[in-house]
């Protein structure tokens, strides 16, 4: 996992020593006397769909996002599985806080506490008044995504996310946990190079300097980074709207059926 074998289709996509714990359940037995392992695997490619009336955004969220300007909003969300800790919760909602940009940060509560406010630190919330909301609540991802106000998406990179966000129009900052939305993190920041991973130390921890700088990196205009990001983004978005592009994959998944 750190160290990607022989025929591992990226030199890109893998783990740290500390991560690398968590997909340690991959190497356990399936059953009685059955692995994981020398089965044959059939791609089907993700299936995405066009944004649907669903999707739309509700009075309340499409009169908060209006009052700002187009590419100025910073939105942050971390799916319904994803708790931090209280102490890395605060060091996230205050990283961002330190862009002095507009934002939405929609998280769960984190450990220890049962709601949002109970874990924000004093102060906060009086800094950041009609600048910025942070809830514990669903919030429309995919209809907030497609608003002109949101510049940057600060995602977890769980898999729903990974698709949304590259469906997306917006500059996109990653801040993984779990061994899957890694795994995805890696593909999209390192291999693809349509994101940025935030930096961590040897146990996984981030400071709200290292997001606050590399949100900013992404955002700055005239930032050959983000440039190259943006760029990257947009082919890859027209690649997997591309008429056909899908259905082909999902063609060849049912001939492979029928072939054994």
């Amino acid at each position: 996992m750190i160290k990607p074998p022989k025929g591992y289709p990226s030199s890109e996509v893998k783990l740290c020593e500390h991560e690398a714990g968590g997909l340690f359940s991959v190497f356990q037995e399936y059953g009685s006397g059955v692995t994981q392992y020398n089965k044959p695997v059939y791609l089907t490619w993700p299936v995405l769909t066009e944004p649907s009336p669903k999707d739309r955004l509700d009075k309340k969220w499409a009169n908060w996002l209006q009052q700002y300007k187009p590419g100025s909003v910073l939105f942050c969300a971390f799916g319904s599985q994803l708790i931090l800790e209280k102490d890395q919760f605060q060091e996230f909602v205050l990283g961002i806080e330190l862009t002095n940009l507009p934002f939405l940060i929609a998280l769960k509560p984190p450990s220890g506490v049962k709601t949002i406010e109970e874990a924000l630190l004093e102060g906060f919330e009086e800094r950041t008044k009609g600048k910025g909301i942070v809830c514990g609540d669903f919030v429309p991802q995919i209809g907030i995504l497609s608003h002109s106000s949101i510049e940057c998406f600060v995602s977890h990179c769980g898999f729903g996310s990974m698709w949304e966000s590259l469906m997306s129009d917006c500059q996109v900052v990653l801040v993984p946990k779990l061994g899957d939305q890694i795994l995805n993190t890696r593909l999209l920041a390192n291999e693809l190079k349509v994101a940025l991973e935030v930096e961590r130390d040897e146990n996984g921890w981030f400071t709200k300097e290292n997001l606050c700088n590399i949100i900013k990196s992404v955002m700055d205009e005239g930032s050959e980074l983000g440039e190259l990001i943006k760029k990257n983004h947009v082919k890859w978005k027209e690649t997997l709207t591309r008429p056909g592009f899908m259905s082909g994959y999902i063609e060849e998944f049912i001939n492979d059926l029928h072939n054994i």
